[in-house]
């Protein structure tokens, strides 16, 4: 009798298990079928006017060199400036002994006196044989002799002030100025060494960095191609005086002051087929120095309708590939390749694979995966805050 009660209670036990499981199964297949889609970032995808950017590479060079030489030999008697400092326009760099130049200007100022005084008496002599010759008194050839030593007496004159000023100026050489204003470099000649001795020796160089140049070489066929394009109303072509250009240092880091495109060479180079391009830029904190390898960002046109995508919004595939989630009509997120151009700001420029008007999912990535059903709320862009940092941008 205790057997048969135990196998009744047994059977009863495991039918209540069994009806538990039955009850529980459903409701959490219930459960997951409630759970609501994840929500993610998405934006819609329209044509706007974009521009057409060429990072081409680079170097910084001055706007002016100024080789300072000795330009009369001496003995350097003192250096007035500090190496590496900022010199202005006409400040005196150099002293060179300028005791043998006094001397010359002394001698020829003397030779001046000397040639002055014969001028006067040979005015006075021409005077009176002209006063004697119109009273028939003097002969023809006694007038032509005094007028032509008068002449020669003017012409000694005339050479003695020569010397002076060029004693002048040598005296005035031995003082070296800066001819322009900027950034003097290191010290090529020290106190007592001999200068100008045979040739203008180089005492120092200075560099004009503000504002400062860019020279980037572009290739022919680049050109040829965007020409083609402007002809065919493709892109728009940008006003020279009006094209944006920017500067990118070597780590990505894009330089804050904005640049200017002055000239395009009309030749083009035979060993590189490429044209050299220069940009102006401002460089107030010296932060650009000549010689600097850099890229320059040129804006060459405008694409009216171009396609541009937020950069976070593309995924890179096991192939290096370029890909977006796609969100269709039922709201399912699906993955896309597309083939893209140059990044513009802080977005991609598309070529193929989207269409105006596809939504994108832009963030959110980690709440789903391919062909899940997703909630999509609007993309937010990047703006500035009042305090100047950039305000977050859509969902974590």
């Amino acid at each position: 009798m205790r057997t048969h009660t135990r196998a009744i209670q047994f059977v009863a036990v495991v039918c209540a298990s069994l009806a538990v499981s039955a009850c529980k199964e459903p409701q959490s297949a219930r459960t997951e079928e409630a759970k609501p889609p994840p929500e993610v970032a998405v934006l819609t995808v329209e044509p706007s006017a974009r521009p057409i950017v060429r990072e081409l590479p680079g170097r910084i060079a001055p706007m002016r060199v100024a080789e300072i030489r000795a330009r009369v030999a001496g003995i350097v008697m003192e250096r007035l400036f500090k190496q590496g400092a900022e010199v202005k326009a006409g400040e005196v760099l150099y002293r060179i002994d300028p005791a043998r130049f006094e001397v010359e200007l002394a001698a020829a100022e003397a030779a001046l006196a000397k040639a002055q005084a014969v001028l006067e008496q040979a005015e006075r002599q021409a005077q009176r044989i002209d006063k004697l010759a119109k009273g028939l008194v003097a002969s023809q050839a006694q007038y032509d002799n005094a007028m032509a030593s008068l002449r020669q007496a003017q012409a000694d004159v005339a050479a003695r002030k020569a010397d002076v000023a060029r004693a002048k100026l040598d005296l005035e050489y031995t003082v070296v100025r800066s001819p322009i204003a900027g950034r003097i470099g290191r010290a090529l000649m020290t106190e007592g060494a001999l200068v100008g001795h045979g040739e203008a020796t180089h005492l120092a160089t200075v560099q004009q960095l503000d504002p400062i140049y860019a020279d980037f070489n572009q290739s022919v066929s680049e050109l040829q191609q965007l020409r083609r394009e402007f002809e065919s109303g493709a892109i728009e072509q940008v006003a020279p005086d009006s094209a944006k250009v920017r500067l990118v240092f070597d780590d990505g880091s894009v330089y804050p002051q904005p640049g200017r495109l002055l000239f395009s060479d009309a030749s083009v180079d035979k060993t590189t087929g490429q044209v050299t391009l220069r940009g102006e830029f401002p460089n107030p904190k010296h932060e650009l120095l000549p010689g600097m390898y850099v890229r320059i960002q040129i804006e060459q046109g405008i694409d009216s309708d171009a396609l541009a995508i937020p950069l976070q919004a593309v995924r890179r595939n096991e192939n290096g590939g370029s890909e977006v989630y796609v969100l269709g009509a039922d709201n399912r997120a699906v993955l896309r390749p597309v083939r893209l151009g140059q990044a513009v700001d802080d977005q991609w420029l598309v070529l193929d694979g989207l269409s105006p008007g596809e939504r994108i999912i832009a963030e959110g990535f980690q709440k789903f995966s391919a062909g899940d059903l997703v909630k999509p709320v609007p993309f937010e862009t990047r703006a500035a805050s009042a305090d100047g940092k950039l305000a977050p941008r859509g969902l974590d």
